[in-house]
């Protein structure tokens, strides 16, 4: 069980990135992760549309889902989708790595990789729009950030590198 830690942030996200893809089980869980929070996300970019399609049968999710993302694309651009299906893939990477952080130690170790929270929030809110904005009070608040919020996106992304790489390979362990 003990994997050497490499030495420095590069190798820490190396290992960190690629620890959900040390086992088919884990990658297809990371997959699915991934999928569910894009869906999540796309769908929560137009709310009272998606909650229309979904109440008209759940058969209608894959044509919302196709919808928003065009939507998605028309609005902030191909950049601003990339960044949202990075999001996706990365909180498919971290929620791998925590899920196997505590079964492999107790709730301290965990630490690391709760810091990964912040960067979630932040790139997840924008990721998904005005929807969570708008339950919160907050619905021009992304329309009049520059770059249609795409700023916001890459600064959550970039704390989820930074976390993960802080962290790395979750089957370590470390000493402080």
């Amino acid at each position: 069980m003990s994997v050497e830690r490499s030495t420095g942030a590069d190798g820490g996200l190396v290992a960190a990135l690629s620890f959900p893809l040390t086992t088919n089980r884990r990658a297809l869980g990371a997959v699915v992760v991934a999928v569910v929070t894009y869906v999540g996300l796309v769908l929560s970019s137009f709310p009272e549309y998606s909650a229309q399609m979904l109440a008209a049968g759940f058969g209608y999710l894959d044509e919302a889902v196709l919808a928003l993302t065009a939507n998605t694309y028309a609005t902030i651009g191909p950049f601003g989708l990339g960044l949202i299906v990075m999001y996706a893939v990365l909180t498919a990477v971290a929620l791998t790595n925590v899920v196997t952080q505590l079964r492999l130690q107790d709730i301290s170790g965990v630490r690391d990789l709760l810091g990964v929270v912040p960067g979630l929030l932040a790139s997840g809110c924008a990721s998904c729009g005005a929807g969570v904005l708008g339950l919160l009070g907050f619905a021009g608040a992304l329309a009049a950030m520059p770059f249609n919020g795409n700023l916001l996106r890459l600064g959550g992304i970039a704390l989820l590198l930074f976390f993960l790489a802080r962290s790395g390979d979750p089957r370590t362990c470390q000493v402080s």
